[in-house]
């Protein structure tokens, strides 16, 4: 849907607005939950079994951040269910699963130009089911809890009515209502209960609900994934199904790829060879066969345009910074805060980050009658829809999305470039095939996190910040994301205009503390190379870049780097809090010289971190992290273990962040292209981990996320106090050489 004279009407006169036609009226979506029988549904969140089973729908994709789980605990909890009857289904593509809050909390609220009520329905209509910013329980436990309230409230009626008492005398305790001694299960009564009337407002948190929150309930993935029983895209098997290898040209404008297709079909077991823009496919009987068919297919492209290099990247970046920047943000007078003596000034370079996802690239599609059912890895169902129903030149309403499990992939499920091949190749060869990426064409083909050039200033008076100001080169990421991945009409129509920047890039560029005159530009750098979101988005860089410099300016300002940032955060009581209890934990000596520790904050999808850091330097002058303590405030905790699973996660994701998880490029190409050779940390890099739930009864926030930035800006603070050391001004360290 799109704005047009046929349904937005501007009204004039005093009191007159934007006035929203009929067009753009919120809608009644019906739920769409397949119910087997002996199954009954209660709303778009839950179906209660005959036997006694409780399936929850999950709308959001699960690669390892336990929403399988923290869901459906939400329901049990409320439900008064019993956690050893519950299991968990995926949830159809509907509008009633769209997610506005994790397209606000991914793109930064760059859709802040159409009213909140009309982008919201707009997101519903076109079935924008997003996993990513954090977002899944902030925007589904509202609803989810209210389905399972309301399904306790309809089966207490039920068993109230047999018994003879009030309903609300009536409890929900391990799949049973209670009254007294007397029980009846779930089972039981939940056929019945589906022709209650539902009460309002809906009972929750009465009646026996909250039994599990809070709880550390065993995860419901984890003994598939354990025993191996669990399946992803690429265990996928259908009958007559060919298995599909790639290969990718050069990144740049790819011209024509020259292959040698008789000696790729003289191998046997090669079905066909297909030819896409910049790629080119072989389909066989296995993978291996598809390989082999790739090697005598012998693929040389031949390039329209200049290849990027390193060294075109650096240079591009370094000239955005000489133009004029977007102001993202401004308050006092800046000019005048930096004038005078006591001014600090640094550089930080931020290279160019990868997936490194465990699972790499892949998508399974089967041609049948005219339609396609595909089996993919995807964050976005219906833009993968949307994709394959474009590669595959058939209307969308003919493509079935199975959304798989996900196999770490750290923000890669955004994109869809091997759905659009595999609804191609099935469309040619009408049968069903599996696609699965190379390691090394998963590293070549990324969507990359975008490098980054800055340069900060700042003034000091009588040891106190008085001025600020934050230029950061980098490209646009947000607004090409948008373009893969949203409603072409929403993004056209409400997406944030450039005169504020790419609100994406600029993600937790501006500090939190409370620094009189303050600005920070954005200078869009045009690069070669496409841009995605990977694990924490542009507040890795952004986050490192500010903690970084702020610390160098408590160390100019000869003061104790945590004391002065709690200082600073008046305005910010909760980041403080995670300051304050990090300190202690860690055994904080106040970061002198020598010390080896370093302290980092940040806050951002609804959460706040603080993360203290001890390291060395061994005998051959290499940096060894020896400890990370993090004190985090996300708000109500639903499952303690998983929170704690995903900031130990989040910590080692950022120490990659420092160590290595980047590339070059030479003549086009990615470099390095091995798993091996990006520095990952591995088992015995892993330092010492403390994680601190901070209690709170704010709402709850996002904790996929959370630990990743502040990892790298603490190490580095922690390694600048050592004697001789250089402070590190670069992601990846290595580019500080």
């Amino acid at each position: 849907m799109e704005y047009s004279r046929r349904n937005i009407l501007v009204g004039g006169g005093v009191g007159a607005g934007l006035v929203v036609a009929w067009g753009l009226w919120p809608r009644a979506y019906p739920p769409s939950l397949t119910v087997a029988p002996g199954e009954q549904a209660f709303g778009a969140w839950l179906k209660i079994g005959r036997d006694g089973i409780v399936t929850v729908a999950v709308p959001q994709a699960e690669h390892g951040q336990g929403i399988a789980t923290t869901l459906a605990q939400v329901v049990a909890d409320e439900l008064g269910a019993d956690w050893r009857t519950v299991a968990v289904e995926p949830a159809p593509i509907s509008p009633l699963y769209a997610n506005p809050i994790g397209v606000d909390s991914l793109f930064e609220g760059a859709f802040d130009r159409l009213p909140q009520g009309a982008r919201d329905e707009w997101l519903r209509r076109d079935r924008v089911m997003l996993t990513a910013g954090s977002s899944s329980l902030r925007m589904f436990e509202p609803p989810a809890r209210i389905a399972a309230a309301t399904a306790r409230a309809l089966m207490a009626q039920v068993a109230a009515r047999r018994w003879g008492v009030d309903s609300r005398a009536c409890e929900a305790r391990d799949g049973f209502i209670v009254h007294g001694n007397q029980r009846l299960r779930f089972a039981e009564l939940a056929e019945a209960a589906a022709g209650e009337t539902v009460p309002h407002p809906p009972p929750l948190g009465s009646g026996g609900a909250g039994r599990l929150m809070g709880k550390d309930v065993p995860r419901l993935d984890a003994p598939a994934k354990i025993d191996g029983s669990a399946n992803f895209t690429a265990d996928i098997r259908l009958p007559d199904m060919l298995h599909v290898a790639l290969r990718h040209a050069p990144l740049g404008r790819a011209g024509a790829i020259r292959v040698d297709r008789a000696a790729a079909m003289k191998v046997l077991g090669v079905v066909d060879v297909i030819e896409g823009d910049d790629w080119v496919a072989v389909a066989a009987a296995s993978w291996w066969i598809a390989q082999k068919g790739l090697d005598a297919l012998a693929p040389r492209a031949q390039s329209a345009g200049a290849l990027p290099t390193s060294q075109a990247i650096v240079q591009a970046l370094d000239a955005a910074l000489k133009e004029e920047g977007h102001t993202v943000l401004t308050r006092g007078d800046v000019a005048e805060g930096l004038e005078g003596p006591g001014l600090i000034e640094a550089s930080y370079r931020i290279g160019t980050g990868v997936h490194a996802a465990i699972e790499p690239r892949a998508a399974v599609a089967a041609w049948q009658d005219g339609g396609l059912e595909l089996w993919v890895p995807t964050l976005a169902p219906e833009a993968a829809r949307a994709v394959a129903a474009r590669a595959a030149a058939i209307p969308e309403a003919r493509i079935i999305v199975h959304a798989m499990p996900i196999g770490g992939g750290f923000g890669l499920g955004l994109e869809n470039s091997a759905v659009a091949q595999a609804a191609m190749i099935a469309a040619k060869l009408k049968r069903p095939v599996n696609v699965q990426w190379s390691r090394t064409e998963d590293l070549r083909c990324d969507a990359y996190r975008a490098p980054a050039m800055a340069r900060m200033t700042a003034r000091l008076a009588q040891g106190k910040l008085v001025g600020w100001r934050g230029r950061i080169a980098t490209p646009s990421t947000g607004k090409a994301l948008a373009e893969r991945v949203m409603p072409a009409g929403l993004v056209r129509w409400g997406m944030r205009g450039e005169g504020r920047g790419d609100a994406y890039a600029m993600g937790g560029a501006v500090p939190p503390y409370a620094i009189p005159a303050l600005a920070v530009h954005h200078h869009d750098a045009s690069l070669p190379v496409p841009t995605g979101h990977v694990r924490g988005g542009a507040h890795v860089a952004n986050c490192f870049i500010t903690e970084s410099f702020i610390d160098e300016c408590a160390r100019e300002a000869g003061a104790d780097p945590l004391a002065w940032r709690i200082a600073m955060l008046g305005q910010e009581p909760r980041l403080a809090r995670c300051l304050s209890t990090a300190a202690p934990l860690g055994g904080w000596e106040g970061g002198a010289a020598g010390s080896g520790q370093g302290v980092a904050a940040h806050g951002f999808r609804g959460s706040y971190v603080a993360v203290m850091a001890e390291a060395h330097r061994d005998e051959g002058g290499r940096p060894v992290v020896d400890r990370l303590v993090a004190a985090i405030d996300c708000g109500r905790v639903v499952n303690p273990d998983i929170v704690r699973q995903q900031v130990e996660g989040g910590l080692i994701f950022g120490l990659a962040a420092l160590r290595g998880g980047a590339v070059g490029f030479e003549r086009g190409w990615a470099v390095p292209s091995r798993l091996g050779a990006l520095n990952l940390p591995r088992l015995a890099d892993t330092p010492d981990i403390t994680v601190e739930l901070i209690d709170s009864n704010e709402a709850a926030g996002g904790v996929g996320e959370l630990a990743v930035p502040p990892v790298a800006p603490a190490i580095a603070n922690a390694l600048a106090t050592l004697p001789g050391a250089p402070r590190i001004r670069s992601l990846p360290m290595e580019f500080s050489a």
